[in-house]
């Protein structure tokens, strides 16, 4: 992909010390019959330019809500959020809808989980990303609709030339989520929002699509917030790591710490029920035992306590504070919200405490 002029009314995209996004202390409930779902409590994080954000963790954790906050994409008058969004100097939160409509789709774009419901069946792939083109760049039907055919090649669409004009019911489920993602991309988007972007494709095509996210953003320096159960594509493409549970972060680090070094038993029990390769072909997945809590009535203390056989008192009462496990042998900069000290969590992950020891004694 090429490099593009800058987007009319765009800022530029060189390195700066100032993250692309910054998100602190973001809270999001929903006004329901049964009561106030809080879907997010407390979530921070930044993301920098030419940089990767995964962010893991169980259905209903919280993921695809927050993403969903940022774009502006909740119904105002069952949401209720707080907190601070900025993008690039740009108040996502305090913003007017004319605001956001400018950003959405030329400087901050989303893969969406389910591209059936997010397509129109009404107009054709073709014109649907040659709307998002065109309405952003201000380039003619015959220049938006040649775009929309290169996205689609690039994708990996066979016969692109022909099936431009073709309407989601004729794409499989695989075509419609490639499709979704040359939406997503044909306006070259300072900071796109992938959530489950390969979960419909083969192993072949999604290798093809993060590859592809890979090259723009080595040539365009594109955010990404990459939403995804798969600890492989985390581990191949995310430069840092976010765990989510409750709609809470649990544990924030760079992937190789976050994916080498865990430091929360709920991370612990993720990789923990995920197959390896230098695994006994009969040894059993260990997944996490029970099931999320429920958003309307969250448990007290920490809320993975429920499940966590690791848990103490201080669990069922204290909400833990995110902070830099302290005397962790690989610990690095990483941090997590648990009440379990050095020597607890050196133990409960089945390394000598006398290593711990020796690593604070140096």
């Amino acid at each position: 992909m090429t490099a593009t002029a800058p987007k009319p009314g765009g800022k530029p995209t060189s390195a700066d010390a100032v993250p692309l996004l910054s998100v602190d202390d973001l809270r999001i409930r929903f006004r329901t019959e049964d009561g106030v779902v809080k879907a997010v409590d407390g979530l921070s994080f930044t993301v920098d330019r030419g940089r990767t954000l995964g962010i893991v963790g169980e259905s209903g954790s919280g993921k695809s809500v927050t993403n969903l906050a940022l774009l502006g994409l909740h119904n105002p008058a069952r949401t209720t959020i707080e907190g601070r969004a900025r993008f690039d100097g740009v108040d996502l939160l305090g913003a007017s809808q004319k605001v956001l409509r400018d950003l959405r789709g030329r400087r901050m774009s989303m893969v969406f989980q389910d591209p059936l419901t997010a397509l129109s069946p009404y107009y054709s792939i073709g014109e649907q990303i040659a709307e998002t083109y065109r309405r952003h760049t201000g380039a003619d039907r015959k220049k938006a609709r040649l775009r929309a055919v290169d996205m689609l090649d690039r994708v990996g669409i066979p016969h692109a030339v022909r099936r431009v004009d073709d309407y989601p019911h004729q794409f499989s489920g695989g075509m419609r989520q490639r499709a979704m993602i040359a939406m997503a991309l044909v306006c070259d988007p300072d900071l796109l929002i992938a959530d489950e972007p390969t979960t419909a494709l083969d192993v072949t095509v999604q290798a093809q699509i993060l590859d592809l996210l890979a090259e723009l953003q080595r040539e365009l320096g594109t955010a990404i917030i990459l939403v995804t159960h798969d600890l492989g594509v985390i581990e191949d493409t995310a430069d840092e790591v976010l765990v989510m549970y409750a709609g809470r972060c649990v544990e924030r680090g760079t992937t190789d710490e976050v994916l080498t070094t865990p430091q929360h038993p709920y991370t612990w029990g993720l990789l923990s029920s995920m197959p390896r390769l230098t695994s006994d072909v009969d040894e059993p997945l260990r997944p996490v035992p029970g099931s999320p809590p429920s958003l309307l009535n969250p448990p007290s203390g920490c809320p993975f306590h429920p499940r966590c056989v690791h848990a103490i008192d201080t669990c069922r009462s204290e909400r833990p504070a995110l902070a830099r496990p302290e005397g962790l042998p690989g610990a690095g900069s990483g941090v997590s919200a648990c009440h379990l000290d050095a020597d607890a969590r050196l133990r409960a992950r089945g390394l000598p405490v006398v290593q711990h020891s020796q690593g604070a004694a140096s």
